[in-house]
């Protein structure tokens, strides 16, 4: 995927509801290609036989009272 330009993520945020001001363009569309590479990287990761989170049962000895 190329990175998301200024405009488009205005026209995206736009068509979602959510109009920004022209000032914001550029900030958004520099989050959204950041938060794009963080998924990508975490979309490459073998988690192999690592079970789900649900199944994750804290020890007694980790528990705070």
């Amino acid at each position: 995927m190329t990175e998301l330009a200024p405009d488009e993520a205005a026209r995206l945020a736009a068509r979602a509801g959510l109009p920004l001001a022209a000032a914001r363009h550029t900030s958004v569309a520099a989050v959204a290609n950041h938060i794009h590479s963080v998924v990508t990287v975490l979309r490459d990761l073998d988690f192999g036989d690592t079970p789900p989170a649900s199944f994750y049962r804290p020890e007694e000895s980790h528990v705070a009272r």
